[in-house]
């Protein structure tokens, strides 16, 4: 009776096990069947990496078109309308009390515009915005002493994201101060055919003829801020630099009149400049307004300035000094280019349009942003510290970076006064232009730390050397004023030290370096 009741058990409980394994088989055999299904699905999609649900071509400018086949791409391009403060940067959305339509109110100078208050028509495209970004004014009143006598002292606000870039050129008061030329355009909407049909099919002829036009006869021509095709080919998705300013700008840099940058340029490279076509210094040359890059010398602040003093350009005269200044752009690319990012190889779309996975997609983050409100995706894919340490590394660098420029800014606003007090007390005119010659120097390198807009962090050693120079600039100019002795000559630049981390005009741009030059002797001059 035991023994049978056991070979019973026995076979019960084979029989349970027997169903149990065929049971896990099924299911390990379903799971590998589902996973071997999502596998070839994301090859499949990887085969794929777009739906041709439109077909795009070289007149495609709206980029909710280009989201049809793009979907991924395009929602996150549409984010750019979010407004994000960070502490040097972005800007939340304010209400619209500050000036668009020439009336005053507790933002605005006292002082009417040189043109008559009715505001400019503006382009048929285009509505008026109900908030704008801050005032820079507001927040820090010194700059119009800075920009005393320019446009940037009656209107100049934190820049916003890229879907409020065309918007917020035709709404400042600074269209209102001056008549400011169709040059602005080039960094400021999507342009590519905007240039290519005012030139006949000819990009250069038509970039020629838009440069000279009133700024709101060219804004009338363009619909869009930077879209898809201005940095896309619609054929191939390979990125591309439809700017003539910067396919002109790198024929000076490389020393090559013949250099074509669709040609010549890595793909690797391309992911930098298809920023720099913007993000850059430039000027307007002559009375044709031709938007030039001044990369003649090279990138750095002090081989633009040499650049600036060989032409003898100026932007405008200073109204506190006479001095004949200029007004540094948007120097991020020659800034990031001294940096230790592109000494590695890192791009600005590595950090500021980081990869991102979508199933079996690999795609850049089209929601350009500061890489401060992405950390994640945007530094710790290379820097293996939390989030709480790298954004203080970050701050850190900017808030040195920041007390520089409230140094610089105080200083060349002390020598311009000092400059208008001496003229009135009849100094001779020989001490008054080289002292004026050193307020045009210090101005220009703070401005350039001012307009660049990572605050020190593309290049913090740069951006110290730079502050430093405005500095020693202004101080020289000081003590022209009080030493009694009149220069004999204009006063020479300060030589720049070795470049050790980009070449200049004429070298490959993302190149590594042997070992420096020797060090220059104190006091060097050119």
């Amino acid at each position: 009776m035991t023994t049978h009741s056991t070979g019973s058990m026995g076979r019960r409980y084979g029989g349970r096990w027997l169903v149990a394994a065929a049971v896990g088989a099924a299911i390990v055999t379903l799971l590998i069947a589902l996973l071997l299904t999502n596998i070839l699905q994301r090859k499949a999609e990887s085969r794929n990496p777009f739906f041709r649900v439109v077909t795009l071509d070289d007149n495609t400018v709206d980029p909710a078109v280009w989201g049809r086949n793009f979907p991924l791409q395009y929602d996150r391009y549409v984010r750019t309308v979010d407004m994000t403060r960070t502490r040097y940067g972005g800007s939340e959305a304010m209400p619209r009390e500050p000036v668009v339509a020439g009336t005053q109110t507790a933002t605005t100078p006292a002082t009417p515009p040189a043109t008559p208050a009715a505001t400019p028509p503006a382009p048929a495209n285009m509505e008026r915005p109900e908030v704008l970004s801050y005032s820079r004014l507001v927040e820090d009143p010194r700059l119009r002493s800075f920009w005393a006598g320019y446009a940037f002292a009656e209107d100049f606000r934190e820049e916003r994201g890229h879907a409020y870039m065309f918007i917020d050129q035709v709404f400042t008061r600074r269209q209102e101060v001056v008549q400011q030329p169709g040059a602005c355009l080039h960094c400021h909407a999507s342009v590519y055919t905007v240039y290519r049909d005012q030139g006949g099919g000819d990009l250069i002829a038509g970039f020629a003829k838009v440069n000279a036009m009133p700024y709101r006869d060219a804004a009338a021509l363009a619909k869009y801020p930077v879209s898809c095709i201005d940095c896309h080919d619609p054929e191939t998705m390979q990125l591309r630099i439809t700017r003539p300013g910067l396919i002109e700008g790198m024929r000076t840099l490389m020393g090559d009149p013949n250099y074509d940058i669709n040609k010549e340029a890595t793909r690797h490279e391309m992911r930098a400049y298809v920023c720099a076509q913007c993000h850059v210094e430039y000027y307007f040359q002559g009375p044709e307004k031709r938007l030039t890059y001044p990369w003649k010398n090279g990138l750095r602040a002090d081989e633009i300035l040499s650049y600036y003093e060989e032409t003898g350009f100026k932007d405008w005269t200073h109204a506190i000094s006479q001095a004949p200044v200029l007004k540094a752009q948007h120097p991020e690319f020659e800034m990031y280019m001294q940096g230790v990012h592109a000494r590695s190889g890192v791009t600005c779309a590595d950090c500021h349009m980081p990869y991102m996975r979508q199933g079996a997609f690999k795609v850049s983050d089209h929601w350009v942003r500061s890489p401060v409100l992405n950390m994640a995706a945007a530094c710790q894919t290379c820097h293996r510290w939390s989030e709480e340490e790298l954004q203080n590394r970050v701050f850190t660098i900017q808030d040195r970076t920041y007390q520089l420029r409230n140094l610089a800014i105080d200083a060349v606003i002390e020598l311009a006064n000092a400059i208008a007090r001496e003229s009135e007390r009849g100094t001779p005119e020989p001490v008054l232009t080289a002292a004026r010659t050193y307020q045009r120097r210090a101005q220009f390198l703070t401005d350039f730390i001012e307009a660049e807009n990572s605050m020190g962090f593309h290049a913090s050693q740069e951006a110290a050397r730079i502050c430093a120079l405005a500095l020693d600039y202004a101080r020289l100019g000081t003590a022209t004023l009080y030493t009694g002795e009149t220069p004999s000559a204009p006063p020479a630049l300060l030589a720049p030290p070795p470049q050790t981390v980009t070449p200049p005009a004429g070298g490959e741009i993302f190149q590594r370096r042997g070992a420096p030059p020797q060090r220059p002797k104190i006091g060097e001059q050119i």
